[in-house]
C-alpha cells in the first residue's frame, strides 16, 4: 500500500456481522510503519472488560454501537452511541457492557514493537524477565503493557506475574 493510500472500512457493517458474536476486535489498523493505532472492539453482554491500567499511552474511545458503562479512575459514566471518552493513560478503566453489548473505536499513538531479548540494557546488573504472563490463555495476545492483568483483545485475565 502507498503511503498515500486510504484505509477505509464500514463501521456498520462490522457491527452487523460482530452482532452476536464473541468480543475482541472486530477490526484492526493494519498499514505498516503507521504512528496510529486503532481497533474497533466488541465487548458482549456478560463479559465485563476487568480494571487495568495503560501506562504507555494515551486513548481515545468513540462509542459506535450499544451501551456500558466506563469506570475510570473509581468513577462511574453510562456511555452510549457517539460518546466520544478521552482515557489518560495511567488511569485505572474498567469496562462493563450494556444488555446489548457495546462497541467502540478505540484510537492512540502506536507503542513501540517488541523486541526479542533482554528487557534491560546490557550492563545495568538486572536480569531479563520472561513474559509467558503476558499471553493471553484464549485469544494467545501478547499485552505489551509490562502491568497488564487482562488481554485488550478478548478480557480474559492474564496469568499472574512470577515472582522475581
Amino acid at each position: 500500500m502507498s503511503t498515500t493510500g486510504l484505509e477505509q472500512t464500514d463501521v456498520e457493517a462490522l457491527v452487523r456481522a460482530g452482532r452476536g458474536g464473541r468480543g475482541g476486535a472486530l477490526w484492526r489498523l493494519g498499514r505498516r510503519n503507521r504512528q496510529l493505532d486503532a481497533n474497533v472492539v466488541r465487548v458482549p453482554p456478560g463479559a465485563p472488560v476487568g480494571e487495568h491500567v495503560e501506562s504507555q499511552v494515551d486513548v481515545l474511545l468513540v462509542v459506535v454501537s450499544g451501551t456500558g458503562a466506563l469506570v475510570v479512575d473509581g468513577v462511574r459514566r453510562e456511555a452510549g452511541r457517539g460518546a466520544v471518552v478521552y482515557l489518560p493513560r495511567g488511569a485505572r478503566r474498567a469496562m462493563e457492557p450494556g444488555p446489548e453489548g457495546i462497541v467502540f473505536i478505540t484510537a492512540h499513538r502506536r507503542r513501540a514493537g517488541l523486541r526479542i531479548g533482554r528487557t534491560r540494557p546490557a550492563g545495568t546488573g538486572e536480569a531479563a524477565h520472561c513474559a509467558v504472563h503476558r499471553v493471553c490463555r484464549e485469544c494467545h495476545r501478547h499485552a505489551i503493557e509490562v502491568d497488564a492483568r487482562y488481554c485488550s483483545r478478548c478480557g480474559t485475565p492474564l496469568p499472574a506475574r512470577p515472582p522475581g
